[in-house]
Formats: structure tokens, C-alpha cells, sequence
């Protein structure tokens, strides 16, 4: 089960993750709570209001390379579409 947090956007409903960010672009961690995400991430600090940056993307877009608070870790783009963040751009 999938957990979701929505944002308005010129009035549309739309889920926005990790996964959908592009290169260099910033955002703000809203919501970590799904099981499915590894305890190890949450102790790297993905916690709701830290601050996300997608770095760079490997060949296929998996994995995924990330700032989070000046810790830097490639995760899964599975495992980055569970984790929701509202952009900063």
C-alpha cells in the first residue's frame, strides 16, 4: 500500500516524489512514513523537512543520487517514488 501526500499545482492533483525530480533540482522531504522504505534512509536523515537534492542519475534512471542535509546516497527509484517531497522550484 502506497502512501500519498498531494500538493495543488495550477489546479491539478498531483503526487510529487524523489523519483519525479530532475537533475540539480531541490525540494523538501513532506512525507517518509511508507514501510516499505529502509529503516537505513530514515537514520541518513530522509525525514520529513530536510531538504532533497537529486544530484545526478545513472544510466536508466536507477539509481538515483541525492543530497539530503549534506549526506549523499544513491537509492532505488522504486524506493524514491515512495518518499514524498514538495519542490522548491
Amino acid at each position: 500500500m502506497e502512501l500519498c501526500t498531494f500538493v495543488f499545482i495550477k489546479s491539478k492533483l498531483i503526487n510529487v516524489t524523489i523519483a519525479d525530480l530532475k537533475k540539480g533540482q531541490k525540494a523538501i522531504i513532506q512525507d517518509s512514513s511508507a514501510r516499505d522504505i529502509p529503516l537505513k534512509l530514515l537514520e541518513l536523515g530522509c525525514l520529513p523537512g530536510n531538504e532533497v537534492a537529486l544530484l545526478h542519475i545513472a544510466p536508466f534512471s536507477d539509481p538515483m543520487y541525492l543530497s539530503i542535509n549534506d549526506t549523499h546516497l544513491a537509492i532505488r527509484k522504486e524506493t524514491a517514488s515512495l518518499i514524498q517531497v514538495k519542490s522548491e522550484d
